[in-house]
């Protein structure tokens, strides 16, 4: 599937991408080129997440043209601020081997610090300007956190990566997204992720919900092919991760099949309100241990 989303800017995003979060520097590069080739062209990654520089090396080995695949990766807390961020782009850039990044976006809005927060986006703005990234974003935004940036800056988010799937659908973050004309973009879009450091110990996997189970297996799809197509119908992007060449080729192929307006709301009523990652607004992330060293 290689459908394409259009940003507020005209920047064409791919629907959906493919996801590094925990994925360990030595197996990126694999898992990359594996969904490279298995059709993938969009890319999402983070400073924070330590393999930007795998990254950057499985587009080189894949032969595709730079033009080909949208790179999309985040600034870590630690590097906010006008100055610090504009070097953070300067870090990215080199790890992944470009010039341009297609999609740059604060990584948390840090709300304990929002000056910082504010002084980082600038820096987007400034380097969007200058035609050093394609479009900017923002993640883990709650509607709060959208309407005091929106306060202090001229560029609207290209998009807002959220956690979001069947259990933790955040209309309010998407209600005001679409209002903002801000593209939602789900990470932990199926709810694999039932372990994030320091939160969701126990929680059950919506992999495992049982109308999930019977709604795909009426279509003849896996859980998590199904929960990408309830994302896409919906007009969400979505980035499932996965090292495993089997599932990365089958979270690609969701095109043979369209769910009804009755089981879009089936899925849509699983919801319980329940992170599996932490909250934007209680937790500082500037307290955790993340250091981002240069390229």
């Amino acid at each position: 599937m290689n459908d394409t989303l259009t940003l507020n800017n005209g920047v064409q995003l791919p629907t959906i991408g493919f996801g590094v979060f925990q994925s360990e520097p030595e197996e990126t590069t694999t898992a990359v080129q594996t969904a490279l080739a298995a059709g993938y062209r969009h890319i999402d990654t983070a400073a924070g997440y330590g393999n930007e520089r795998e990254v950057g090396e499985a587009v080189r080995r894949s032969g595709l043209d730079r033009e080909e695949v949208v790179l999309e990766t985040k600034v870590w807390v630690s590097d906010y601020g006008f100055d610090e961020t504009r070097h953070a782009f300067d870090t990215s850039a080199a790890k992944l081997g470009v010039d341009v990044i297609d999609v740059l976006i604060l990584h948390q809005p840090m709300p304990q610090h929002f000056e910082r927060t504010v002084d980082a986006y600038r820096a987007l703005e400034s380097l969007l300007a200058e035609g050093r990234v394609r479009a900017i974003g923002v993640s883990n935004f709650m509607p709060h956190h959208l309407a005091a940036l929106a306060e202090r800056t001229e560029v609207v988010p290209a998009l807002n990566q959220v956690e979001l799937h069947p259990y933790f659908t955040q209309r309010a973050v998407q209600e005001a997204n679409a209002e903002r004309g801000i593209l939602t973009q789900a990470w932990s879009p199926i709810g694999g992720i039932t372990f994030y450091p320091g939160w969701g110990e126990g929680r059950r996997s919506v992999l495992e919900d049982e109308t999930i189970g019977r709604l795909a297996d009426e279509h003849g799809v896996t859980p998590a092919q199904l929960m990408l197509r309830w994302h896409v119908q919906q007009g969400r992007s979505a980035i499932p991760k996965s090292t495993n060449p089997a599932r990365i080729a089958q979270n690609l192929d969701i095109s043979g099949f369209v769910l009804s307006d009755d089981e879009l709301r089936a899925i849509d009523a699983l919801d319980r309100g329940v992170r599996g990652g932490p909250d934007p607004d209680e937790v500082d992330p500037s307290t955790w241990d993340v250091t981002i060293p240069d390229a």
